[in-house]
Order: C-alpha cells, then sequence, then structure tokens
C-alpha cells in the first residue's frame, strides 16, 4: 500500500505540529529566522575558523622574561639604596 510517497519524519511532524495553528505571516517569520539563524551560525564558525588559521600563520610574539623580586621599577625599587643580601646560613 505504498504510495511512492516518503513519510515526513519525527522532526517535520513535531514543527508542523507546532506551527500549523498560527497564521501563514506568522509560520513564515518563524521559517525565515530559523534560517537566518542556521546562516548566522554558519557565518560565525567560518569567522572564527579563518581567524584561528591567520593567527597561526602570523609570527608569535616572544614571551617577555619575569622580572626578578630584587629588579623591581618605579616607586618600589630602591635601587642603591636597597639593604644588602645576606648570604644563606648553610649550617641549618
Amino acid at each position: 500500500m505504498s504510495t511512492g510517497q516518503p513519510l515526513a519524519s519525527g522532526k517535520s511532524q513535531i514543527f508542523e505540529s507546532l506551527l500549523w495553528f498560527l497564521p501563514d505571516w506568522v509560520q513564515n517569520t518563524v521559517l525565515v529566522l530559523i534560517v537566518l539563524a542556521l546562516l548566522a551560525t554558519w557565518v560565525i564558525r567560518l569567522r572564527n575558523k579563518l581567524a584561528r588559521r591567520r593567527a597561526l600563520r602570523q609570527p608569535q610574539p616572544q614571551p617577555v622574561p619575569a622580572m626578578r623580586y630584587d629588579q623591581g621599577s618605579g616607586a618600589d625599587h630602591l635601587g642603591p639604596y636597597a639593604p644588602q643580601r645576606r648570604p644563606e646560613d648553610s649550617s641549618a
């Protein structure tokens, strides 16, 4: 008793049952918004993929060496007025 027509999928049946009672202009608006959302996610993914690819091609900046605590600068830097470090006591 096959008519040759494929049966609608479960997703499309659920979608139609949610929208069948709405006016046509609302149904069309919802469909357009869904298509726009899908296109927007596709464009965002493509843009992020291209940005990632560009970032990998550009040379990476060299890391800045960390300053030691006794090489301060600005208001915290005592310079030649800093107290001299004592050698550590090795008898402990």
